[in-house]
């Protein structure tokens, strides 16, 4: 049985929590995020003969780092690099709820989007054409009712189709005003050789350009971490002694 780590991220009351009761029922426990006073909740479940562990991200607005819940949530999929992100967006505020979708699109090309409370929005007279949102944005998009159990089948094999690679989502890049794409255009070479694949570099770039300095002290003490583990790992045992 492989086993599979997906992070849910959100806007607040988009529903994602009841998502991730729907689909964990009993089987999670809540806890704090290392070094941080933010709750911490975590589940698991299996779906055709796979395990998954289900992170439930802090709800947030955008990933700026403006807060500590949008910097666990960030360094989350920077730097645990989940095997799929699900955004869950509200189907009656779709619009608003999109500049969550198109920041995580920019991290990792391993996203869904799940448009929740459809239900709702059909009440409401809303109309949303799944198919032509997935084409133009190049990741996957299911509609459901994480209330009422509608679409959950559908979003837990489009989550295992990423997961193992059968499904390789190309997310749309977001192209910003001439200015900005000159400035990423010359610095985005360094950062690249700076730091290789191991983060989006163009993303990175948008970051710095931005003045969120953050980024790359996290990413500094992340790198110092990793070295620190490393040490400890391989060092000589009289030296444990």
């Amino acid at each position: 049985m492989a086993h599979y780590r997906i992070a849910l991220a959100g806007n607040p009351n988009t529903g994602k929590s009841t998502l991730f009761n729907s689909l964990t029922g009993m089987r999670q426990h809540t806890g704090n995020w290392a070094g941080k006073t933010v709750a911490r909740a975590e589940g698991s479940y299996d779906f055709d003969g796979n395990a998954y562990t289900l992170i439930d991200l802090p709800g947030t607005y955008s990933l700026f780092t403006n807060s500590a819940d949008e910097e666990v949530a960030r360094d989350y999929i920077i730097f645990d690099k989940p095997d799929v992100t699900v955004v869950v967006l509200d189907a009656t505020s779709l619009e608003r709820n999109m500049n969550l979708a198109l920041q995580v699109m920019e991290m990792t090309p391993k996203v869904v989007l799940c448009i929740n409370l459809i239900d709702e929005a059909r009440k409401l007279g809303i109309s949303i054409d799944a198919g032509k949102l997935a084409s133009k944005l190049g990741v996957p998009v299911l509609k459901i009712s994480a209330r009422k159990k509608e679409g959950i089948q559908e979003l837990l094999k489009v989550i295992q189709e990423i997961a193992i690679g059968e499904l390789l989502p190309s997310p749309m890049q977001i192209t910003y005003n001439d200015e900005i794409e000159s400035r990423i255009k010359a610095i985005e070479p360094e950062i690249k050789r700076l730091i290789g694949d191991q983060y989006p570099s163009r993303w990175v770039a948008v970051r710095l350009i931005e003045g969120d300095d953050s980024i790359w002290t996290a990413m500094e003490s992340k790198a110092m971490s990793e070295r620190t583990k490393e040490w400890i790992i391989h060092e000589p045992a009289n030296i444990r002694a």
